[in-house]
């Protein structure tokens, strides 16, 4: 493993948290798109997850730089809202994490990677074990005196990471409770989808697997999860999505709105009927319009299938109250909008790409995809703001 902290740096005091941003803000004088982050919204859904879940403890998926808005500003945000452990993808995640919070459970759901039990173990890293061999190294570095924790990954019906049912029978077999184990877990696939047939069969594969090694916690239910029922919390659930505001359940509301990015609008110009806007001449306006020209592109992370044409209509913006809908193709760093029917808009008003008016999923819909790869795919050109300091 090549990041690590020293112990005595993760032994630090527990510090109140300060905008991470602030110190090494990229962004330069004039710069025309910005992304407000309301970390009150953020610990706000938590209590909200929180309270429905109880008595099962709430953790938080914060993998993904905190799904896009700061890894340390959501860990420290939904850390002063109560939550006490999370879970990360990979190791340098973890380590940014424990920089902020010394005291936090962090789980690395990724698992153990190839001799580096020690390593994790001295960055106060919990690896989610999901594989036999991974299974087998840990208890090799166990045996030989580490004294890390971890969780064990049992795979009920996603077939991606974690033990097969016979494969958990057999550490079950074992000296399992030697082994340093605090967590089982497995994960839904199918959760968002109410009626879907698996949700069931993960449920009852994983009380079957869960009940191979009494008295350890478990926790099998995400944000959708959650939302299954009582039978889906049992100890512990990791609500990802639905803390940062996505939809995360068929039939279910998305929680407030944590995310909102603006452009703003470059210039304003006059377009004939019949002319055409943006690469490749995709889209030809239909009547004298007015058209904006925004200072956001794929470069930041709004995705270029959410374009107009003459064949499909794309994505909306949001300015003066109104929806106004793109234009032609979104380029690398800028994209066109139509304000036609928009008479205020003027160079430097700030448009809403997506927030409290435009779901981020709505985006994401006209790219043929979800907000989640939306908001982990935010670039780093934008000003950072966070607000609503819990």
């Amino acid at each position: 493993m090549q990041e690590s902290v020293s112990l005595a740096a993760m032994a630090a005091p527990h510090q109140k948290f300060t905008n991470p941003i602030a110190d090494t803000d990229t962004a330069g004088p004039g710069d025309a798109s910005r992304l407000t982050i309301d970390l009150g919204a953020l610990a706000g859904n938590w209590r909200r997850l929180a309270r429905l879940a109880g008595p099962a403890e709430t953790a938080a998926a914060v993998k993904g730089d905190g799904y896009g808005i700061g890894l340390e500003a959501a860990g420290a945000a939904l850390d002063r809202a109560g939550c006490r452990t999370f879970f990360v993808a990979v190791p340098s995640e973890g380590v940014r994490l424990r920089r902020v919070l010394p005291r936090a459970t962090i789980y690395v759901l990724n698992g153990l990677t190839a001799g580096n039990a020690n390593a994790l173990a001295a960055a106060g890293l919990r690896p989610v074990i999901g594989s036999l061999e991974e299974w087998r190294e840990w208890s090799a570095w166990r045996a030989d005196g580490g004294q890390g924790e971890a969780a064990l990954h049992i795979d009920t019906g996603m077939n991606r990471l974690g033990l097969t049912a016979d494969e958990a029978q057999s550490v079950a077999s074992a000296d399992w409770q030697q082994q340093g184990l605090a967590l089982v877990i497995s994960h839904l696939a199918c959760a968002d989808t109410p009626a879907h047939a698996l949700n069931q069969l993960q449920l009852e594969r994983f009380r079957a697997a869960a009940g191979l090694f009494p008295g350890l916690p478990a926790s099998l239910a995400n944000s959708a999860g959650i939302h299954s029922g009582p039978d889906y919390r049992f100890d512990l659930v990791r609500p990802g999505i639905a803390l940062y505001g996505g939809v995360f359940r068929e039939g279910v509301a998305p929680l407030d709105v944590v995310a909102t990015v603006e452009a703003q609008v470059l210039q304003v110009r006059d377009v004939a009927a019949g002319e055409p806007i943006g690469y490749g001449a995709a889209e030809t306006v239909k009547r004298p319009s007015r058209v904006a020209i925004l200072c956001v592109g794929y470069a930041d992370g709004y995705p270029r299938a959410s374009s107009s044409t003459d064949a499909r209509s794309g994505a909306s913006v949001f300015l003066h109250g109104q929806r106004a809908p793109l234009l032609g193709r979104i380029s690398m760093d800028l994209m066109a909008i139509d304000v036609t029917d928009i008479p205020a808009a003027r160079r430097g008003d700030w448009t809403e790409l997506f927030g409290p008016n435009i779901a981020v999923d709505e985006v994401a819909g006209f790219a043929g995809t979800i907000g989640y790869e939306l908001l982990t795919s935010l670039g780093g050109r934008y000003q950072r703001r966070y607000t609503g300091g819990v």
